[in-house]
């Protein structure tokens, strides 16, 4: 896997008289300003076929339903499989993992890699996000014969070790279990050649920056880095300044993210009216992913739709990695319509057909509403981001909005509104409590503490059968009062 000559220039932050062929691309706001290529950048190409790759991966894209790339990927496919640094923007759902994905596996294929010793690293700053990257490139790995191991926390750290000692050509890692494995002595890193990081500024964001480059320093020296993100602002200068060389930059999106196909909407309620407003959009036909900004607060209301009659379930990192993937399964088949989550959430999470995202807790800065409204209007499809504020959060809202380059629908609605139905399909709940689903609140009395009291009781003595019993009757009673109402 020899990599090309280049000229050695790495990004100084200015432009040197002479340097490069065009224009410096204008710096985003909030942005450092993109580095410049010296080297000319292979041009894009229209097709797959168009691409040096092996018979058998062209057979898997076609036998994947993969005929033509989407922008970000035919804009930077050529200049990756050349070996060339890269750094790209794409909004999400946009196709970047194939972007990476695909030169990763072309120039990893026809080699073998030792025990302990993979030669292709992508690290990925979630557990959801290295299940996707890896769950979208195994097909293609199977055709081309290599082996794929994931490397995350929440997960058996033997089974894992387990595979890098059988030897995997590409490891899909986040920092912290990579990080642990190599100090048990179960991975090393001196034989990567490629390595790429995906969702690159929430690497930079998360606190993971001295895990990355302390990863980073390890692999071998010359080797290919490839940043990809949706978003490209100055916290991932370090990493451009420190890692890449003469890198190849393709930005096929505007930075500030807005999709032409995603409707934005600002639903201004009453505070005490804000927890009816969501139910009945969690009551919804078809399904939504609910963001709220704490686990409690996830737990609380995903406990208040099921007492509801909404299918929901709850997803943030207090969940188990098996917890957390079974969550998943069932919101993507469909058993649960209602995804209750954190911000662990907005990245890394790919399901088909999703065309609503609410946002109960409006987040605290543009690029996170970036990626919470990313879950939809994902590869061209249409979708709305609908986010409900209080009087006190609108002009933080009106900042948010004004960050992002969105100028969203604003609407005052209270529960039970027509309007409120028209734009997100809400409707009110059956009230027939989802029986044996609800989470167990991290506050619960455990032993040793306040007295625990046994799985067949309740508070007050009452038996767990008396209690779902008196609850479902009590629901049934109320709905009757609402149908003659």
């Amino acid at each position: 896997m020899n990599r090309p000559t280049r000229t050695n220039n790495r990004y100084s932050g200015t432009r040197k008289p002479g340097q490069g062929a065009g224009r410096r691309p204008a710096a985003q706001q909030g942005e450092f300003a993109l580095p410049v290529t010296v080297t000319p950048a292979l041009p894009p190409v229209e097709a797959f076929a168009d691409l040096d790759m092996p018979a058998p991966l062209l057979a898997a894209l076609t036998a994947e339903g993969v005929t033509t790339p989407f922008p970000i990927q035919a804009a930077t496919l050529p200049n990756a499989l050349a070996g060339r640094d890269v750094l790209g923007r794409g909004r999400t759902g946009s196709g970047k993992t194939l972007a990476f994905g695909l030169a990763v596996l072309k120039r990893t294929a026809g080699q073998r890699a030792d025990s302990k010793q993979p030669l292709a690293l992508i690290l990925v700053p979630t557990r959801e996000l290295a299940q996707q990257v890896t769950d979208a490139l195994t097909p293609y790995a199977r055709a081309l014969k290599l082996r794929m191991a994931t490397v995350v926390g929440g997960m058996s750290i033997g089974r894992q070790a387990g595979a890098l000692r059988s030897g995997a050509e590409v490891v899909v890692a986040t920092p912290g279990r990579l990080k642990d494995l190599i100090e048990r002595r179960d991975c090393k890193l001196d034989r990567v050649a490629i390595t790429v990081l995906d969702e690159a500024d929430q690497m930079a964001d998360m606190g993971f920056m001295p895990q990355v480059t302390e990863l980073l320093d390890l692999v071998r020296p010359g080797g290919q880095r490839m940043l990809f993100s949706a978003t490209l602002d100055r916290n991932v200068d370090l990493l451009v300044r420190r890692y890449l060389d003469d890198p190849v930059v393709h930005s096929v999106d505007p930075s500030k993210g807005a999709v032409s196909t995603m409707d934005h909407h600002v639903l201004q309620v009453h505070g005490t009216d804000k927890y009816a407003v969501a139910t009945e959009i969690a009551a919804r036909d078809g399904r939504v992913i609910i963001f709220l900004d704490t686990k409690h607060a996830v737990d609380q209301l995903t406990r208040h739709l099921l007492a509801s009659g909404v299918h929901a379930a709850a997803l943030h990192g207090g969940k188990s990695q098996p917890q957390r993937t079974r969550t998943l399964a069932q919101f993507k088949s469909g058993s649960v319509t209602a995804l209750v989550a954190t911000n662990v959430a907005a990245r890394g999470i790919h399901v088909d057909n999703l065309d609503l995202v609410l946002n109960v807790d409006p987040p605290s800065d543009h690029k996170d509403y970036l990626h919470r409204g990313g879950r939809t209007a994902r590869a061209g499809e249409s979708g709305s981001v609908v986010t409900l504020v209080t009087t006190g959060q609108r002009r933080d809202m009106t900042r948010l909005m004004s960050d992002a380059g969105i100028r969203p629908t604003v609407t005052q609605v209270r529960s039970g509104d027509a309007e409120l139905s028209r734009i997100t399909g809400a409707q009110a709940p059956s009230g027939v409590p989802i029986r044996g689903s609800a989470p167990v609140s991290d506050d619960r009395p455990k032993r040793g503490g306040t007295p625990f009291r046994g799985r067949g009781t309740r508070s007050g003595g009452e038996s767990r059968k008396a209690t779902e019993a008196r609850q479902t009757a009590e629901a049934r009673k109320a709905a009757r009062i609402r149908r003659a109402a």
